[in-house]
């Protein structure tokens, strides 16, 4: 993954509960380098590792902690580093859920060796949408229903994100049922 992942997990990490924190689980995870380059590329293990450390450090779930990391994600570090991008995905939850199959090919030529998730709507009413998630990356749904749940908040829509297909348990993809408030 791009280090700018693993700077928004250290961000989250030191912003909700401390820079020794932060500490704590970089050394648990066996993490020494000192400062991520948002467009280096870095060993998905080594952001699986946070992940996994910070559960032990924090005494948080990993599902807890994904799915804060998902909200993190849309409201802090895409708002920093893709602006522009996400201001003009959409006037509203249900446009921008519109748009985010076309979300990563715009990042894809920012970074491009990113090997990014794939989303696809469907079924879409003016009220909700289906989206389908495609990753080669294993364990990330959660992260996905948090993502999900931070551009609702973006929005200011109340939202119900509901997982209605898990890859993890034998589905070839994931797949999730956004409602929200007209």
């Amino acid at each position: 993954m791009y280090g700018m992942v693993n700077k928004s997990v250290e961000d989250l990490i030191t912003t909700q509960f401390g820079a020794d924190k932060w500490e704590l689980v970089k050394a648990k995870a066996g993490v020494t380098v000192e400062s991520f380059i948002s467009n280096e590329s870095y060993p998905d293990a080594m952001t699986y590792g946070l992940i996994g450390a910070a559960t032990e450090v924090l005494g948080l779930s990993v599902d807890e902690i994904l799915f804060t990391f998902g909200e993190f994600w849309v409201l802090h570090t895409a708002r920093l580093g893709y602006g522009e991008l996400l201001s003009s995905a959409g006037r509203n939850l249900g446009e921008f859920l519109d748009y985010l199959p076309s979300f990563h090919t715009r990042v894809a030529l920012i970074f491009p060796h990113l090997k990014p998730p794939s989303f696809e709507c469907s079924d879409r009413q003016p009220d909700r949408v289906t989206m389908h998630y495609f990753s080669h990356r294993p364990g990330l749904s959660v992260f996905v229903r948090g993502l999900l749940s931070g551009v609702a908040k973006m929005y200011n829509t109340p939202a119900e994100i509901t997982q209605t297909q898990f890859k993890d348990k034998g589905a070839d993809h994931d797949e999730f049922l956004v409602r929200w408030e007209l």
